[in-house]
């Protein structure tokens, strides 16, 4: 029974994939053209049957030339021929013109859509590197492989970031599913006891495992735009001077300096608590990167009529290859140093999915290792 529907299930996918019969678009068009091509001729044609022996016999009148005499009868006669060699001649040239670019036209649409087409099975079929070129067929035609193109570059990062998410889902899991494993077997065959600090080493795993889990429904929400927004009219030294103030104690400790430097207070309509939750997620990664003695600066300003928060530090600094994927799930510039520092590795994908949500933009900058890091929010402004 299991192979039956395993065989449904298998054809049904293979009838999906089939082409629908019919002629192609090349040969539909080609047609058209031709048919259009052959009304016209047909229709000057007509015309000019209908309308020229009128205009001639009344030339003849007009001239003096009676219609029934055999002077009239032969200038009939030549007018006739001339034009129907002249008017056949013209007529079959035209046709044979219109039909060879028609042709060409058709060959050239045709093959371009095939490519596209084409390509657009391989990319169906997982192979992202897959590209179009460009046809040269004009703007629609170059918007089109453009587009097409752009969707294999975005499918190709979504999996690559997928795969890089799978890959660190299995690495951060293994380490605390290992530890409770490890901790159970020595429980079971009276190695260990349970102790208080079994119980912590425990606890601790456990705690790991269900802060992975809470960071992957917090990413997969907020790229989603399920986090509620509840925009409110505040203003961006606000918004600074409470997140500054929420981590300052903590700064303290490390021996890092914080600085708070209003430029401009800009006025802006967002979720105070879900932009809290931003700058505390920049002043954090700041934090860990930053040494004891370092310093990091949080700058609101306005510049062209939106709203810039910077938080700048003096710390690590990020190696150029890196910036582009700051912001991608999981991604670690240095792997180690993260996990030393406790780093989850999705705490600035929220940030970015947050600040969208907002219609803003977030960009990080750094001139490279050892010489800091800076990070921009842009928000809209509002008229105050």
């Amino acid at each position: 029974m299991k192979t039956g529907i395993r065989e449904r299930i298998s054809s049904s996918r293979s009838d999906d994939r089939k082409a629908p019969v019919g002629s192609n678009f090349g040969t539909r068009l080609f047609v058209a053209l031709t048919a259009v091509v052959v009304g016209c001729a047909v229709s000057a044609w007509l015309v000019a049957s209908a309308l020229a022996p009128g205009i001639f016999h009344d030339h003849l009148g007009r001239a003096g030339i009676d219609h029934n005499s055999g002077q009239a009868a032969h200038v009939a006669e030549a007018f006739t021929r001339a034009i129907i060699l002249a008017w056949g001649l013209a007529i079959a040239i035209a046709v044979l013109l219109a039909l060879a670019v028609s042709w060409y036209i058709t060959r050239r649409v045709h093959r371009s859509l095939t490519a596209v087409t084409a390509s657009a099975a391989r990319i169906a079929d997982g192979h992202y590197d897959t590209r179009v070129n460009s046809p040269g067929l004009g703007r629609e035609f170059d918007e089109l492989a453009v587009t097409v193109n752009e969707l294999a570059r975005r499918l190709d990062a979504t999996e690559t970031t997928r795969r890089t998410m799978l890959a660190d889902l299995g690495h951060e899991m293994r380490t605390p599913i290992a530890t409770l494993d490890s901790y159970l077997e020595a429980l079971e065959d009276g190695v260990r006891t349970l102790d208080d600090g079994t119980m912590q080493v425990l606890r601790g795993a456990t705690r790991r495992l269900g802060r992975l889990a809470h960071d992957i429904t917090a990413i997969s929400r907020a790229e989603e735009h399920l986090t509620r927004i509840r925009p409110v009219p505040t203003t961006t030294g606000a918004l600074v001077t409470t997140a500054v103030d929420a981590v300052r104690e903590r700064y303290d400790g490390k021996g890092v300096a914080l600085h708070r430097r209003i430029d401009d207070s800009v006025a802006v309509t967002v979720d105070p608590d879900r932009l809290g939750q931003v700058l505390g997620n920049l002043l954090d990664n700041a934090l860990r990167h930053t040494p004891h003695g370092g310093t990091v600066t949080v700058t609101s300003r306005r510049l062209d009529g939106r709203a810039e928060i910077t938080v700048a530090d003096t710390g690590d600094g990020i190696a150029p290859e890196h910036l582009d994927h700051l912001f991608d799930r999981f991604y670690r510039a240095d792997g180690a140093r993260d996990r030393s520092h406790g780093g989850s590795g999705i705490g600035l994908t929220i940030s970015r999915a947050l600040v969208e949500a907002h219609h803003g933009c977030i960009r990080a900058r750094s001139d490279g290792p050892g010489r800091g890091a800076s990070f921009t929010i842009e928000l809209p402004g509002t008229a105050r």
